[in-house]
């Protein structure tokens, strides 16, 4: 069971399931759930968290705003994870930005960072670094490049990462990082696409049908320049008529129109 996008043409018999978004109610009861795993300093705690969980519903799920930023608002806020990041925000005072999330989320962090550790994030080597990870299918983060780094996305405020120990069969401990979700990996892979360079521009063509880049386009949808954003929509139709593959294009499509 999956709720990524795939081109697959069913079996004739094959019963066919459609995932609902969740309502209103239910987007609720899941940020009121997150309660008990807030962090310990947490701005905003107990009533005055619920309090705000109640006026952001309100807000981003008004009625009132045009029948496309409400769905496209609803979808987001139906997905776990990115419910997940909401009540974070919202549990530290800020008001999330539904379409740049996972921007808004590395801009708290790196400037937690960059006040802890007392220089910048260095988000265009670090981004560099998660490409490379990425064309190779490897999971684990480096941590002898970025310990600092890894320690500070780990933090219960951002939860951008998670780690795991264990014995190796020396009995030696071993600690990895991971990316906690592929929503966050695909904020830093797509730094890589930003840009007006050759390197950039080649891998835009280059990643059209590699479904590992999928999410990213998707990001490039919202990220890029208006104008940018127009030129990459139009390679995407002329590529999905070439190949029939529409898992990009449709839902570039889409998410430009809303902008």
């Amino acid at each position: 069971m999956t709720t990524q996008p795939l081109e697959w043409t069913p079996p004739k018999t094959a019963k066919i399931y459609y995932l609902q978004p969740l309502t209103r109610n239910q987007i609720e009861q899941f940020l009121l759930s997150r309660t008990p795993r807030l962090p310990q300093d947490a701005k905003l705690q107990g009533g005055d968290y619920e309090k705000a969980c109640e006026t952001y519903l309100g807000e981003a799920l008004n009625p009132q705003q045009s029948k496309e930023e409400l769905a496209a608002n609803l979808r987001i806020l139906s997905n776990p994870m990115d419910l997940t990041v909401v009540s974070l925000m919202m549990a530290q005072g800020n008001q999330p930005n539904l379409f740049n999330l996972q921007e808004q989320q590395y801009n708290l962090m790196a400037a937690e960072y960059q006040h802890e550790w007392k220089h910048e994030f260095p988000l265009k080597k670090f981004s560099a670094a998660v490409y490379d990870l990425r064309l190779n299918d490897q999971q684990a983060l480096s941590v002898d490049d970025f310990h600092q780094e890894l320690l500070s996305m780990e933090d219960d405020k951002y939860k951008m990462v998670v780690s795991r120990q264990w014995l190796d069969n020396s009995s030696e401990a071993k600690k990895e990082w991971y990316f906690r979700h592929d929503k966050i990996m695909e904020f830093f892979l797509v730094q890589n696409f930003l840009g007006y360079g050759d390197e950039a521009e080649s891998r835009l063509i280059n990643h059209m049908g590699d479904p590992r880049f999928r999410g990213v386009y998707f990001l490039l949808g919202t990220l890029l320049p208006l104008d940018a954003a127009k030129e990459l929509r139009e390679k995407l139709i002329q590529y999905a008529a070439d190949t029939k593959d529409h898992t990009v294009s449709d839902t570039f499509v889409q998410l430009l129109r809303i902008r």
